[in-house]
């Protein structure tokens, strides 16, 4: 389940940095913040 979370949250990250780039900056914000609250880094929404 932890390497589960691990690659959402690396793709919701990749992703959110690709809407940047794509000056879609409140997308790209969301998407950010979203992959690192279901990252298990600490902050996880999953426990």
């Amino acid at each position: 389940m932890t390497t589960i979370l691990w690659i959402i949250a690396a793709i919701l990250v990749v992703a959110g940095i690709v809407a940047l780039v794509r000056r879609q900056l409140v997308l790209g914000i969301v998407l950010i913040i979203i992959g690192l609250l279901v990252g298990p880094g600490g902050v996880s929404i999953f426990g």
